[in-house]
């Protein structure tokens, strides 16, 4: 009964999208028109190829957003360096995250019919994983009448359970991409910190639409004790970055506004790093790895959703790795930190050695249920098509 009730919403579903799709076209050129979209790589949203397909086994690999791409970058490496004979295709959604990573990755299709047909029909992958929680059905439904069963790689899990024989879960918080710093970026960093030694510095990253009355009140508090604090803001989407530098600068406030992608090495000049998304109620948090990776004093609010195990292990290793504070007490704490050094330090080596714990071996043992879970059976599944390929030419 339940499997032909989803049948039937499914089939709603796929009806509803067919029949929205020349909408769809539309509003994609118009946001192309406005510089929302890609102006050369837009048309992949529509399944259209702009890379040829490599000879041989492909795994596609899909990332939401640039955390998201960052944190599959390191065990793609592990695959590729584990089964060389296999391909890897990466495709993200949102254009931020396409310009960061080397603007070389495919752009995911819109979950419309002819679209995901088309961006299959092209690549041909033997497994789809799908990193954290965006589910497409007609991307899952096309796949599953090609052979394969979608998997989805959570960040935010802590074992692995098979749901209706579509997603796999694996704990991966802490397998961060790292990566070399080119000679330029080192000079750049040595700039920065020439600059921002003397301040007292800290960091509010990841920040979403309404935190930041909190961190703005925190940063004048502050400045009435520390005149040559330096608050750097990082919010979540890039356009809420450009909404507040006007209203900072409209309020008399002195702003620089920054490219994108520059996260890791703000992490790598600060002392303190705040992770937002986590002081409003029905918040979820976000990743804490990657600041603590680059040995920042970890705060967040208390609001961490699902991040709560991983907030959870790392106070284990160490009770000094992350702090959980309020909005209320957020400029208590971060006085507290610059007034003592010791203390500031203490925390810095908790979260990283934490991290460090942690991270260990993350890589290999996600490798291990990647290799049991997916590779086994999507190349078992090849080398039957094969197999019956060949079969076929003999008769």
């Amino acid at each position: 009964m339940a499997s032909k009730r989803g049948e039937a919403v499914y089939r709603i579903y796929r009806a509803l999208t067919y029949g929205v799709s020349p909408l769809v076209r539309l509003h994609l050129r118009w946001r192309k028109f406005r510089g929302r979209e890609h102006s050369l790589r837009w048309r992949e949203r529509l399944g259209c190829p702009s890379a040829p397909r490599p000879t041989g086994r492909l795994i596609w690999f899909h990332a939401v957003s640039l955390g998201e791409g960052l944190a599959a970058i390191p065990v793609i490496r592990c695959c590729l360096e584990m089964r060389p004979d296999v391909n890897v295709l990466m495709t993200t959604t949102t254009a931020s995250a396409f310009e960061v990573i080397k603007n070389r990755l495919p752009i995911f299709p819109l979950d419309i019919p002819s679209a995901v047909d088309s961006f299959l029909r092209y690549w041909r992958p033997n497994a789809v994983m799908l990193m954290e929680s965006e589910i497409w059905p007609n991307l899952i439904m096309g796949a599953a009448r090609n052979g394969i069963i979608p998997e989805l790689v959570s960040s935010s899990n802590s074992s692995i359970d098979h749901i209706d024989a579509i997603k796999v879960f694996i704990d991966s918080p802490f397998a961060i991409a790292n990566f070399d710093i080119s000679e330029g970026d080192t000079k750049t960093l040595e700039q920065f910190w020439a600059q921002l030694s003397h301040r007292k510095v800290w960091m509010a990253s990841s920040i979403h639409k309404g935190e930041e009355k909190v961190f703005l009140e925190a940063h004048n508090m502050l400045k009435q004790k520390h005149a040559d604090i330096l608050t750097i803001i990082v919010p979540r989407k890039p356009q809420h970055g450009q909404d507040l530098a006007l209203k900072l600068q409209d309020e008399g406030a002195t702003v620089a506004l920054r490219s994108r992608g520059e996260l890791r090495d703000f992490y790598r000049l600060t002392p303190i790093a705040v992770i937002g998304g986590s002081f409003l109620k029905g918040s979820a948090g976000h990743n804490i790895a990657e600041a603590a990776a680059a040995g920042c004093a970890v705060l967040t609010g208390h609001h961490v959703g699902h991040f709560s195990h991983m907030v959870a292990e790392m106070q284990r290793v160490n009770p000094l790795s992350v702090l959980l504070v309020s909005g209320e007490r957020l400029v208590e704490v971060v006085n507290q930190l610059f007034d003592n050094f010791k203390i500031l330090e203490a925390h810095r080596v908790a979260a990283k050695q934490a991290y460090l714990a942690l991270s260990s071996g993350i890589v290999k043992k996600l490798w291990e249920m990647l290799h049991f879970h997916v590779f086994m059976k999507s190349i078992s599944r090849a080398d039957d098509d094969v197999e019956k390929l060949n079969t076929t030419e003999k008769l």
